[in-house]
């Protein structure tokens, strides 16, 4: 066992940071004010709850301003200190300017268990914790728009975006303060879904290069890849789902609070969401073998591992047992920086968290230009579309004498709706995104991992936006 001493998800984000700059020549001073985290807002406030005051603790990080608004998601949960928002508000900061999403990086959290309260008591509380952070700001359409993150979803955007609402009552471009919202409140097709989706079309643009699969000792598709999920909440059952259904990974184990399942025949991922929604466990799904050490299973055999759940979970303690060749960080920091030096050292391919993670924040800036616009998607040109689409099929038909298939007419002449749009373009982004990371990874002679070239890209982009500013 190493005596290395596992460095804290803030200090793991800025070793990263600083393994990145060392390939780069910043103007003196621009690296520092890149790095620093801009400011940090801690607010306690209280609700009358059960008969008494209770007191709760929020936090409010923005890393950096290059850009507004900031954006970055709003979780729920007992791990909530200000270290852990500014780590993942400066995640947010390299994501965005990653996969060219014009916002400044920011986070936010609350230091609560959600699973304490009933829906109407929790909803007083993110009512209240939604006004501390409106009056100060810290939620605005133009300045700060949060998301959901771990503990929170659909229903905690609505009620911060119906506060803001009721305290800014004049403001047309008012839904557009928070996104992630449910789509009768202003949300947009595919939110829910896009982290997850976004994890699979980077591993789909990573096997689009054969050259860059072998590095993984991987090849072919994602066709019959075997597959460790570690969570399955939204993020992990999204990802999953669609690698199983549209890309044939075989998901043979997962992992869980309560402990890992394994069938290396392949665990039906929807009916294993059942079975948990139904029981709370993974335990006594189908034929799988229950494991009740969970972490354990990170170390199980398998072609890709997917950890979406928190931070930290491969350490310096397991990161030599890893045995997946190609991890992909669905989650923000689930690698340390040691484990990543451990991982590189062994060959084992990461595709970061900066790039992988992305669909969500890519989706948000598609809902929040459609707040702006007050629009939907494809609302003006979809049935044009079909028009056109079915003038020519009638042409070819006229000029050919024979009929084209119902299947293929129907495929062809579909108009694009919001949902289709916005895979479209979360698929274009994440294909983009990872091209400029193989650029640096393939091009640059002393950078050799993905994550250094994820950091770099990033660097470069809000390093030209200080510049252009004049600073």
């Amino acid at each position: 066992m190493t005596s290395q001493r596992e460095p804290g998800f803030r200090e793991s984000v800025d070793l990263m940071f600083q393994r990145a700059i060392r390939h780069l020549d910043l103007p003196p001073g621009l690296e520092h004010k890149i790095r620093i985290c801009n400011s940090t807002y801690a607010v306690r406030f209280g609700v009358r709850l059960r008969g008494k005051i209770e007191t709760f603790t929020g936090y409010r990080a923005i890393h950096s301003e290059h850009l507004e608004p900031v954006k970055g998601g709003i979780r729920y949960s007992t791990a909530v200190n200000a270290n852990e928002v500014e780590a993942l508000a400066a995640l947010m900061t390299y994501k965005c300017a990653l996969v060219e999403v014009p916002f400044g990086g920011a986070k936010g959290g609350l230091h609560i268990d959600p699973r304490d309260w009933e829906t109407s008591e929790l909803e007083h509380i993110t009512r209240r914790f939604a006004y501390e952070l409106i009056k100060r700001d810290l939620i605005n359409p133009s300045q700060n728009v949060p998301a959901p993150d771990v503990g929170t979803g659909e229903r905690e955007m609505a009620w911060i975006a119906d506060q803001y609402q009721r305290l800014n009552t004049t403001d047309i471009n008012a839904r557009a303060c928070v996104t992630g919202k449910p789509l009768n409140s202003g949300g947009i097709a595919g939110r829910v879904e896009a982290t997850g989706r976004g994890i699979q079309y980077a591993l789909r643009s990573f096997f689009r290069h054969p050259e860059d699969a072998a590095l993984a000792g991987l090849d072919g598709t994602l066709d019959g890849k075997r597959v460790v999920v570690q969570g399955l909440g939204n993020v992990g059952f999204h990802a999953a789902k669609f690698l199983q259904e549209e890309d044939g990974a075989v998901i043979t184990a997962v992992i869980e609070r309560d402990g890992a399942i394994i069938d290396e025949n392949g665990l039906e991922i929807e009916d294993l969401r059942r079975h948990i929604v139904e029981t709370g466990s993974v335990r006594g799904f189908g034929n799988s073998t229950f494991v009740s050490d969970g972490a354990e299973v990170l170390a199980h055999d398998c072609d890709i591992l997917i950890p979406a759940a928190l931070e930290g979970a491969i350490n310096i303690e397991n990161a030599d047992r890893i045995r997946a060749p190609l991890i992909i960080e669905a989650a923000n920091g689930p690698v340390t920086f040691p484990a990543d030096e451990i991982l590189r050292r062994n060959g084992k391919i990461i595709v970061p968290d900066a790039y992988a993670n992305a669909g969500g924040v890519t989706v948000s800036y598609f809902e929040w230009v459609k707040n702006l616009g007050h629009i939907r998607f494809g609302r003006l040109q979809r049935r044009q579309e079909e028009s056109r689409y079915e003038l020519l099929i009638n042409e070819l038909e006229s000029n050919f004498g024979r009929e084209l298939s119902d299947e293929f007419k129907q495929k062809y002449t579909y108009g694009a709706g919001e949902l289709e749009l916005v895979r479209s373009g979360l698929d274009d982004t994440m294909r983009g995104a990872y091209e400029s990371m193989r650029d640096v990874w393939h091009g640059w002679n002393d950078v050799d991992d993905l994550r250094t070239a994820a950091y770099i890209v990033s660097i470069q982009r809000v390093a030209a936006s200080y510049e252009a500013a004049g600073l």
